[in-house]
């Protein structure tokens, strides 16, 4: 990529927008276009001002960043996404499949993050050392009896509790025969929900047994 490098900041804590704006602007090269709060403004405000990178959080509200990742990659796909987020966990298999082209993690100092942006505006593909560790502990580990590969984005508990939910399992018994708390379980469920881009428990299942999962016990 020749001449300047327009950037979009998509985070919902302001305080940070303002300090990762600061840093990327003071060096030649890197123009920051526009900011968004949520990951609905992000996809809009990609429409409208049409970046070449787009620096995307994870946790954010309206729209999560993997979710907004997949539909400015599918409204725009001349853009390119870099992942700037706190998550060190397999949250970066979801970006992945979402299209994502770099990953690196808040902790990063300046010039990993600048190399990030470079790296990734001229068309490459970044991830940072922690990134990139995780990722190759996740093929290099066995994988639990039974568990499919067909998510890589989930953890192995998610797949477990993608496993029971497939089975016809309630929350609460999931929680039991777990030893986790129903609010626990929840939290997961919905994390399951956002990594696989799904609407409900009604999908969810659907993807799970499509996958193979929910072979065990039919629940009753």
């Amino acid at each position: 990529m020749t001449g300047r490098v327009r950037l979009l900041i998509a985070d919902d804590h302001p305080v940070f927008r303002s300090g990762l704006r600061t840093m990327l602007e003071v060096e030649d090269g890197l123009e920051v276009v526009g900011e968004a709060a949520t990951g609905a403004a992000a996809v809009e405000l990609c429409r409208a001002v049409r970046p070449d990178l787009v620096l995307m959080d994870l946790n954010m509200p309206d729209l999560d960043g993997v979710s907004a990742t997949r539909q400015i990659l599918r409204d725009s796909p001349g853009v390119r996404v870099l992942v700037l987020t706190m998550f060190d966990d397999d949250s970066v298999f979801a970006a992945m499949r979402a299209g994502a082209h770099g990953y690196v993690l808040k902790g990063a100092g300046h010039d990993e993050v600048h190399h990030a942006v470079h790296v990734v505006a001229a068309g490459g593909a970044m991830f940072g050392p922690a990134v990139a560790q995780r990722v190759l502990e996740f093929f290099s580990r066995p994988r639990p009896a039974g568990v499919t590969v067909a998510f890589p984005q989930l953890t192995d508990r998610e797949h477990e509790i993608l496993d029971m939910l497939a089975q016809g399992h309630a929350n609460q018994t999931i929680a039991t025969r777990l030893f986790l708390s129903q609010k626990t379980v929840r939290n997961h469920v919905s994390n399951i929900f956002a990594k696989l881009a799904v609407a409900d428990r009604a999908q969810a299942i659907v993807r799970a047994r499509e996958a193979g999962l929910g072979g065990g016990t039919d629940g009753r």
